[in-house]
């Protein structure tokens, strides 16, 4: 049977960085070649970055595309990487308008181009909106095998591509992603990947992007399925990563160009064959390798955290910043931020700054400052009491205002600190907090990136006591100190104030939410789900009160099937409710 040696390129790249994601794909293609791989795989959209959004509209921005693409066949052909056909996704543009491109690089040339057939217009993504789709299918024959391509939608729907693929015969199916991390989401790509495999009747190998770009996260993961769709290989999350794999492939000596017509209700669109022959002959017998040690799956607190440190690691670097600063409350949230921002950037680049008012207790001072011994980073204390009792006694302020005024003002403080050194600021809060309203607009909502801001309270405890226990099973000490998880949770704006004063138990209220933000259910929904009526009206008023406050919070890593931002989006205006008033 022939054999072919696939590298699948894991890497991370960065949206508008044309020249800086060439010489990643360059270096890559490099290493993969001198390990002797014949087929070099690339993820969705590498030369422009993932997700470019309204970039696609600008010629000028396809056309730098198209320039790199032929320059970096041309490098790879100086660089003796000439003979391995190198499959590098890009912004493509002709008459019908922007397309999302998948090209295949051999001997100096772009000898082949798949533009990416179908298109998701839902969650976070507006590809419908942005490209145009493509109905040509290229195949090309490298050392005796047919090679097909797709783009990541393209496996996730039914009576597409792969389809074509299966009907006209193909030996081997790559599949470059752009695919978005969210919690268990395995469950469902590995499956799908698997049961492409068979539906093409060839092993099918999907590599997928790493890292992060505004408020999505790419947790690579590739996969390689053989042709029962067996999976035989397995790259690790959040790590660039080149993932190389011998196989040995049953040539079907394919030559059909037509798609046979697909009974039924789903109808298989009618696609173009193409067939290149770049090798028509296959290799000389060789060794190969030993299949890679498959990377094993992340537990759920490992996973989240890995996406949470990415996250905040590349908007804080791909932004140019390389210092953090925000409010150490002695509190949970900012103590999970903080052990966040150590373990993305470094100690040194962490600035820990504590706040407290004439209603911060002794032990949030003292915890703020354990938490900051613990994790190693910078801590200065800048008390605001005298500042707010300027805004207090001027304004004669009271009640909601006067706690307001003491959030305002630490933001105030944390801007000026961040203007005065570079520092970018982080908000600390959390997807419950955001749900409810329970937040300070102009004041704990300051910053440029949240990095918890997708992650349910309950999920916060629960990701500070995985994290704890990971360092301690390393012998290394807790970053969190003991007293910030188990001591009810206050913003400290009141004397004796505890958040459960103004919200139910955050284990009941995160399953109302869950069900309300990410499920879509109604008030009649929930009830019937036995969750107290009275509870229930509560919690759904305090949300749909609060759509002005999320629309002006910072962006934040997306960890959920359905985020705040560019997963929901509600009218601020709106006099729908699930209650009438």
């Amino acid at each position: 049977m022939p054999q072919l040696r696939i590298a699948l390129a894991q890497v991370n790249t960065c949206v508008g960085d044309i020249v800086g994601n060439s010489s990643l794909v360059l270096d890559w293609t490099r290493r993969a070649v001198q390990d002797g791989a014949h087929v070099v795989a690339f993820p969705e959209m590498t030369l422009s970055g993932y997700p470019i959004e309204d970039l696609t509209l600008r010629k000028s921005f396809a056309a730098a595309n198209r320039e790199a693409l032929e320059r970096l066949a041309l490098d790879l052909q100086a660089e003796g990487c000439g003979d391995a056909l190198v499959i590098v996704g890009h912004l493509g543009r002709d008459d019908e308008g922007p397309r999302n491109s998948a090209s295949l690089l051999y001997g100096g040339e772009v000898v082949a181009t798949y533009n990416k057939h179908h298109l998701p217009n839902y969650g976070v993504f507006d590809e419908a909106r942005n490209f145009a789709p493509g109905f040509d299918l290229p195949i090309v024959k490298l050392h005796g095998v047919d090679v097909g391509v797709v783009i990541c939608e393209d496996i996730w729907q039914n009576g597409g591509p792969v389809a074509a693929l299966g009907k006209v015969g193909v030996d081997l199916v790559v599949c470059i992603n752009a695919s978005p991390y969210e919690r268990s989401k395995d469950d469902q790509r590995v499956p799908l990947v698997s049961r492409r495999a068979v539906e093409a009747g060839a092993p099918l190998a999907y590599v997928n992007l790493v890292g992060a770009q505004d408020e999505l996260v790419f947790d690579g993961d590739s996969l390689i399925a053989d042709a029962a769709g067996e999976i035989i290989a397995r790259g690790p999350q959040f790590t660039e990563n080149l993932l190389i794999t011998d196989l040995d492939l049953t040539a079907g000596g394919h030559t059909s160009t037509t798609v046979p017509a697909e009974p039924g209700p789903i109808r298989m669109p009618a696609f173009d064959v193409h067939r290149f022959v770049l090798q028509p002959e296959p290799l000389p017998s060789y060794e190969p390798r030993p299949l890679p040690p498959p990377s094993e799956p992340l537990s759920e607190e490992a996973e989240v955290w890995g996406a949470l440190v990415t996250g905040l690691r590349d908007y804080v670097h791909k932004n140019g910043a390389r210092t953090v600063t925000f409010g150490f409350s002695g509190g949970i949230d900012s103590a999970v931020c903080a052990a966040l921002a150590v373990d993305a950037l470094g100690p040194d680049s962490v600035y820990g700054v504590s706040m407290p008012s004439v209603y911060s207790s002794e032990h949030s001072r003292s915890d703020a400052a354990d938490l900051a011994q613990r994790l190693g980073c910078h801590f200065e204390t800048h008390a605001v009491a005298d500042m707010v009792d300027t805004y207090v006694r001027q304004l004669e302020l009271t009640g909601l205002a006067e706690e307001n005024v003491q959030a305002r003002v630490r933001g105030v403080l944390l801007m000026a600190l961040s203007n005065q050194h570079g520092h970018l600021v982080l908000a600390t809060g959390n997807k419950t907090e955001l749900a409810v309203g329970y937040s300070t607009i102009y004041g704990d909502a300051v910053g440029a990136f949240a990095p918890i801001k997708d992650v349910p309270k309950s999920l916060v405890w629960k990701l500070a006591r995985w994290r704890n226990e990971a360092a301690e099973k390393r012998g290394e000490v807790a970053p969190i100190p003991e007293n910030s998880i188990s001591k009810p949770p206050s913003a400290e704006l009141r004397p004796d104030q505890t958040d459960q004063d103004s919200l139910p138990e955050y284990d009941v209220l995160d399953v109302v939410l869950d069900g309300y933000v990410e499920g879509d259910k109604g008030y009649q929904d929930l009830v019937s789900d036995g969750f107290d009526a009275e509870l229930v009206e509560r919690v759904l008023r305090m949300v749909d009160k609060a759509e002005f406050k999320r629309r002006q919070y910072p962006p934040g890593t997306k960890i959920s099937f359905k985020a705040f931002g560019r997963d929901r989006r509600l009218p601020i205006t709106n006099r729908w409710h699930e209650i009438a008033p």
